[in-house]
């Protein structure tokens, strides 16, 4: 197991058109509760957090580097 925070790319923004950027990346924290109920949470331009839909997004595997790069960017 890895200590990089998880990344998602968003594939669709239904309901969320203000909210979410479709092909944009977002940084992910745990959330185990939310999880259970099919929900992601993931962290904004302005630094929160938000529950969103799981099936609004991807996983994606970022190597290292680049994921130690965007954490780093975002803090």
């Amino acid at each position: 197991m890895t200590n990089d925070p998880a990344f998602w790319l968003c594939v669709s923004n239904a309901d969320y058109e203000v909210s979410l950027e479709p092909r944009k990346v977002y940084e992910g924290l745990p959330d185990p509760e939310a999880q259970k109920l099919g929900m992601i949470r993931v962290i904004d331009e302005s630094g929160e957090d938000y529950l969103f839909p799981a099936s609004l997004f991807l996983p994606i595997a970022l190597p290292h580097e680049v994921a130690v790069a965007v954490h780093r960017l975002a803090v």
